[in-house]
């Protein structure tokens, strides 16, 4: 790392040296030539005196060196000081970092020992915040935990386009599950404690068979396994939970009554749109089925089998799923928008309860629907009561459509109009539009949400009367206001659109 030049007169230098995962002989030439130039060595420790840094650079530290041991005051977050365990540690670094300070107004060189790499998790960086801006510094990288973990288990962590997620233990439990879901790699810190409720979170995002465990890399004592089979009591600080690239990883073999149909909505558009639940299903399955369109929206995986199919064939892509399933496959099936808003969930469920496939698990988990989309662009035209009616006619007659749209608008709903045309159904926004006009005033707003999220996002408001079918097609989206609509400008010329919470009395 280049020295940070914020320096005066005769001052020391301050060296952050990373000294690797544990082992001695992994430190770099760097880290050795550092510690013997300076005139000071310091390091962190817990309050019984043992350093795990000092031990490892131990070989290097001569007898003149000055010794600084930052003695940690508290270690867990129990403590009677009036600012809490933030406020003790945080006057225990500024006190640490003033005693630093003194070492190099005098002239001396101070490297702060740090176990791996000093950045990285590292008690080093408390002392870089308060001392880089006042002094010529540098940064010794080091071999992080994570590299030695995945060295020590011989298996690739990432590879090709796989992202890998660091995460530490402490986090909330959901907070944990909904990363490990997500990614495709990652490797969870600071177990020990935290270990339960790490373990529980691997199993309820579905990724503990994939776990590796590893105590304490390359120094004595060190052990692997599978996370699944160790033992909390047993568990260390110093260990981490490891999850392996996905790639040439071996897939278990289909066994009949352990598959399922997961169908997942992919949002209106890419991956901004999923949730972590939905990546997390979308890359444990073995198979992903769905209209072509929404199919390419999903990562290729190595090792997965992809079924696409033209729009107009839900119940066969249905039963084809369920099949695959009841043959002992995971069974994604990609839906846009939410499944659960006029797309695939109805058509698997509705095969999944014929009595061949009333045994095989299916799970529908949500995506954000268009509707939602486009009302988050134009504002919060949906902040009252609405009504969702799709204007297709193609699964039910016209005339059931006319009443419904006559009803929510008698009732002074919000309306958000799905698939209200297409290159063979040109009329229905017409005919829509006319009869809303029957309820509503010319000016009631109507938003035009097309491709949202999309590379050709579109998102106008119009006045209803001036609503015109030609700019309207399957990929749109309308939401007509109410009578208690508001469509204004704001102070930078933005148009919003928001309909109040509070209805007035009659």
């Amino acid at each position: 790392m280049p020295e940070q030049q914020h320096t005066t007169g005769g001052a020391g230098r301050l060296y952050g040296v990373g000294l690797g995962p544990g082992d001695p002989a992994l430190m770099t030439v760097r880290a050795v030539e550092v510690i013997g130039e300076a005139d000071v060595v310091a390091y962190h420790s817990a309050r019984h005196g043992r350093s795990i840094a000092r031990s490892i650079a131990e070989r290097y530290i001569r007898p003149d060196h000055i010794e600084e041991a930052l003695v940690y005051p508290v270690t867990t977050e129990t403590t009677d000081h009036p600012g809490g365990y933030r406020g003790a540690l945080d006057e225990f670094y500024a006190e640490a970092a003033a005693r630093l300070a003194a070492h190099l107004d005098a002239g001396r060189t101070v490297a702060v020992l740090a176990e791996g790499d000093p950045l990285f998790y590292g008690s080093y960086q408390h002392m870089h915040k308060r001392l880089a801006d006042r002094y010529v510094t540098e940064v010794v990288p080091g071999v992080t935990s994570v590299s030695a973990a995945a060295a020590r288990l011989g298996t690739p962590l990432v590879e090709a386009e796989e992202v890998l997620t660091i995460l530490p233990g402490t986090l909330p439990e959901e907070e944990l599950t909904a990363r490990l879901a997500a990614t495709d790699s990652a490797v969870v810190m600071k177990l020990g404690r935290t270990f339960p409720a790490v373990r529980r979170a691997f199993e309820a995002s579905g990724r503990l068979p994939e776990a590796r465990y590893v105590e304490r890399a390359t120094m004595a004592g060190e052990r692997t396994g599978e996370l699944a089979d160790t033992d909390p009591e047993s568990v260390p600080y110093f260990a981490v939970a490891v999850l392996p690239s996905r790639i040439d990883a071996p897939r278990p073999e289909p066994v009949p009554g352990r598959g399922e149909v997961v169908v997942v909505g992919t949002g209106p558009a890419g991956p901004l749109w999923l949730t972590p639940e939905t990546r997390g299903a979308l890359a444990a399955a073995d198979d992903v089925v769905g209209y072509t369109t929404y199919l390419d929206r999903v990562p290729v995986r190595p090792g997965q089998r992809r079924h696409g199919s033209d729009n107009k064939v839900e119940s066969e892509r249905a039963e084809f799923a369920l099949d695959l399933a009841r043959r002992g496959h995971r069974v994604a099936v990609v839906s846009g928008g939410d499944p659960g808003i006029f797309a695939m969930a109805t058509a698997v469920l509705e095969v999944a309860s014929q009595e061949a496939y009333t045994d095989i698990p299916v799970r529908v988990l949500p995506g954000v629907t268009a509707a939602n989309a486009a009302a988050a662009r134009a504002g919060a035209p949906l902040g009252h009561d609405y009504a969702t009616i799709s204007l297709s006619d193609r699964l039910k007659p016209w005339e059931v459509i006319a009443e419904r749209l006559r009803a929510a608008a008698s009732a002074d709903l919000v309306l958000a109009l799905y698939n209200p045309g297409s290159r063979s159904r040109t009329w229905q926004v017409g005919k829509a539009r006319d009869l809303l006009l029957e309820h509503r005033s010319p000016d009631t707003p109507v938003v035009l949400g097309r491709d949202v999220g999309g590379p050709t996002e579109s998102v106008r408001t119009v006045r209803l009367a001036d609503l015109d079918p030609v700019e309207v097609d399957m990929r749109t989206v309308l939401v007509v206001g109410s009578s208690q609509t508001r469509w204004v400008t704001r102070g930078d010329g933005r148009q919003i659109v928001w309909t109040p919470r509070r209805y007035p009395e009659a």
